[in-house]
């Protein structure tokens, strides 16, 4: 058995250390202009951020410039992910590499948007003056820029549903039907895996939620499109 695997392990090998050397790659020169990106991370929240320990300000440029980095690299990482699933599809699917790629990326790149301009202003200053009555807030440069990070990412993360339903819809592995079938699990799912990407806040945890069933919604849509289920499928989901 491990024989037959070695060959898939090698080949993951190859795309992951690819997808690491760009991302180092990007980090290096990202880490050059750090402050800037910095400047721009921070531009949602007015009020003051501390430092608290001696590394804090190396550990701040670090996490924007991996953040950067990780967006930079957001199409090589797709299309790395591509070669590697590709192999095993037939001709015609091979087909949507480049639509895969390019929307993967969107997709990501307008969750994190969705995140930057809508959920984190929101959240930020909500979550900065609760209790204010009763103390002052003192937010850390590094605490800052995890909460940031975790919100982007897991709205980049979470806006791929619609390619990911679109993909297995078009190789026949679900039907609008399918995702019907189990609307009230994914309802569940959803509000577990808000809880597990976003900082530990109810309020994050909703503004996750709630465009992750507007998406969930859109992919039954979408698949009703590519791959409509039959009668008999649709009667019995």
């Amino acid at each position: 058995m491990f024989e037959d695997l070695k060959p898939h392990l090698e080949e993951l090998r190859k795309r992951l250390l690819i997808c690491i050397a760009v991302l180092v790659g990007a980090f290096a020169l990202c880490f050059n202009f750090w402050d800037h990106i910095f400047a721009w991370i921070r531009a949602s929240y007015a009020g003051k951020l501390i430092q608290i320990s001696p590394i804090e300000g190396i550990m701040v440029a670090i996490k924007v410039s991996f953040l950067a980095s990780l967006v930079i690299a957001t199409p090589v990482i797709f299309w790395q992910l591509w070669l590697f699933i590709s192999p095993g599809l037939y001709k015609h699917e091979k087909k949507m590499a480049l639509p895969f790629v390019f929307f993967g990326t969107t997709m990501f790149v307008i969750g994190a948007c969705f995140a930057y301009y809508v959920v984190f202003p929101f959240v930020i200053h909500y979550l900065a003056n609760f209790g204010s009555a009763v103390f002052e807030a003192n937010i850390s440069a590094s605490s800052y820029v995890s909460f940031f990070t975790r919100l982007i990412l897991g709205f980049g993360v979470a806006f791929e549903l619609p390619v990911l339903a679109f993909f297995l819809a078009k190789v026949g592995l679900i039907t609008d039907a399918t995702l019907k079938g189990y609307f009230k699990y994914a309802i569940v799912i959803i509000f577990i895996i808000a809880a597990i990407i976003t900082p530990p806040d109810v309020m994050s945890q909703i503004c996750m939620a709630l465009p992750l069933i507007g998406l969930y919604g859109l992919s039954i849509l979408i698949a009703k499109w590519v791959n409509p289920a039959s009668k008999e499928d649709s009667y019995d989901a």
